[in-house]
């Protein structure tokens, strides 16, 4: 059975553009209230769910870099979180749909490949001092038995995943607002002129 190629549309485009701005804007507002989470990956999981997982690794690799080339130099070397995030929120939601999915367990999946690579840069480039609010407390945990090492991977996975979390329901909740007809078009199901794209045999 062979399937009809999908182009990429202009909505696939127009969503990616707008995953890249919710995950600035996200990001600003964690950065400016000095919070423990991030903020910034709404939208890359939101293009991995909804487009496919590497619409995921694209959006998430444009928001590392515009905002590491614009307001916080620290984002330009997680991009490849971003990358890696956006890989396993699509793959996670290839199979299932997106406005029924268990938050805690989707959110899991999606934190644990990230954690381990973020936690890898915060340490070894940074001593787990970046821009993030986390920072405040690697820097306690780290006069603890845990040591630096040990606690930027503790305080990493836990904000992390309290992130993921976060960005998983807003996701599930933007999908569930989505009609049928633009969920088709998004995914290439459907035309711009409003025909079903078949499979051929």
């Amino acid at each position: 059975m062979r399937t009809e190629k999908r182009n990429i549309n202009v909505y696939q485009i127009c969503l990616t553009a707008l995953a890249v701005g919710i995950n600035i804007a996200g990001g600003q507002i964690a950065l400016f209230l000095k919070l423990p989470v991030y903020l910034d990956s709404i939208g890359t999981i939101l293009a991995g769910a909804l487009l496919g997982p590497w619409f995921g690794v694209i959006s998430g690799f444009l928001s590392g870099a515009l905002m590491g080339i614009t307001v916080d130099i620290y984002s330009l070397y997680f991009a490849p979180v971003g990358m890696i995030t956006g890989l396993a929120g699509g793959l996670i939601f290839r199979k299932r749909a997106v406005k029924k999915a268990n938050i805690l367990p989707a959110a899991l999946g999606i934190t644990i490949p990230g954690t381990v690579v973020s936690a890898l840069i915060n340490a070894f480039l940074f001593g787990g001092v970046t821009s993030s609010g986390s920072s405040i407390l690697v820097q306690l945990l780290a006069k603890t038995p845990l040591g630096l090492t040990g606690s930027v991977f503790a305080v990493q996975f836990l904000t992390d995943y309290l992130d993921r979390c976060i960005s998983v329901f807003a996701v599930c909740v933007c999908a569930g607002a989505l009609g049928g007809e633009l969920r088709g078009k998004l995914s290439g199901r459907i035309h711009n002129n409003g025909t079903v794209q078949q499979n051929h045999q």
